[in-house]
């Protein structure tokens, strides 16, 4: 017994001991730069399933680990973008997605949670070697959105091509391209793209005085997976969303919001109890996201953009009081990271965390 003893202290000495020895230190940095420089989200972009990564599921109130709204859909070779809400861009990197591979943005509406992370997307991209302008779709207003963040973002792609040369960083594939949809009527639908066996269709949603406002359905190999941005209960999206195999929807919890403006002027934060009660309004409960799905006959029901995001497991259960006698199966609270895959030729729905 002793002798282990004595090999177990010798290895935690050499571990500490080791962590000071520059050998050491320069393998485990070389390791960690080599996992960094690895595509290792190649395997998303295969063209044998329909794909949605939840690469931000929080809203503008805090939280320590989730991003702000951001769904990646991976379909025919590429990976498409709904809404780059703050420090999603940070949390579709750590994949290892090959940044050149981008299809392109389309924005539900602009709400700075949805689209803080713009500059970034068009940046990281156009210098992972974005073979040409990055387009960016979306209502009307989306003309105004990207130029203001082109412009804001002008000087530093400037700098960037004078350090890195016009060949290397080309000043003309760093453009974004704004695509304008046509507007809709309510319960309406119109085919905003079709390439590489991917179709996706815009729909209106109400998130009023929000307008407009626009969710997506991303229909490939057979496989449907829709997008609802932000909206209260919405007849739209159901139309929508009818025999989709997963809907991704918001979700507002707002017996907490209630709870939390009561606190806020309890506490003397007028402003933020302003805040609660108003936004109640212009989102949808979780129950009705489970009403909403029941009523699309989705397989999955996948609720993001949580407001107030739960920072913890208890406040999870919490947050989706009543779902179960809504929708007993067939639902999830997303986290960031959550990997949805549609194969091909079948129904099953497979589900990983990245």
């Amino acid at each position: 017994m002793r002798w282990i003893l004595g090999v177990v202290l010798l290895l935690v000495v050499g571990f500490f001991v080791g962590q000071r020895v520059p050998f050491v230190q320069n393998r485990v940095m070389d390791k960690a730069i080599t996992v960094q420089l690895t595509n290792r989200g190649h395997e998303l972009l295969e063209r044998d399933a329909l794909r949605a990564l939840l690469c931000g599921t929080a809203s503008p109130l805090p939280h320590p680990t989730r991003a702000k709204a951001c769904v990646a859909v991976y379909a025919g070779g590429k990976f498409w973008i709904v809404d780059t809400g703050p420090g999603s861009w940070n949390r579709l990197a750590l994949t290892g997605i090959d940044a050149s591979r981008i299809g392109g943005i389309f924005l539900t509406h602009f709400h700075s949670d949805h689209i803080g992370d713009l500059g970034e997307f068009n940046l990281q991209t156009w210098a992972g070697g974005r073979p040409e302008p990055l387009r960016v779709f979306g209502p009307t207003g989306v003309e105004r959105v990207v130029h203001g963040f082109q412009e804001a973002y002008a000087l530093d792609t400037g700098y960037r091509t004078a350090h890195h040369s016009p060949e290397f960083m080309p000043p003309d594939k760093a453009k974004m391209l704004p695509v304008v949809m046509e507007d809709m009527q309510d319960g309406e639908q119109t085919v905003v793209l079709e390439e590489d066996g991917l179709r996706v269709l815009a729909f209106n949603v109400d998130h009023s005085p929000v307008k407009p406002a626009v969710g997506y359905r991303f229909e490939y190999l057979g496989r449907t997976v829709v997008v609802s941005g932000d909206t209260a209960k919405s007849s739209s999206l159901v139309a929508a969303a009818k025999g989709a195999d997963v809907l991704i929807h918001e979700a507002q919890a707002n017996h907490i919001i209630s709870r939390i403006g009561d606190l806020a002027r309890e506490n003397e934060r007028p402003r933020a109890a302003t805040i609660m009660k108003d936004i109640v309004s212009y989102h949808t409960t979780p129950e009705q996201a489970a009403q909403s799905a029941n009523e699309a006959g989705v397989e999955l029901l996948v609720m993001y953009h949580l407001i107030p995001p739960p920072p913890v497991r208890m406040m999870e259960r919490v947050f989706t009081r009543g779902v179960d006698e809504i929708r007993d199966d067939g639902w999830l609270l997303a986290d960031d990271g959550l990997l949805i895959t549609l194969p091909a030729g079948s129904e099953e729905i497979e589900m990983s965390s990245r």
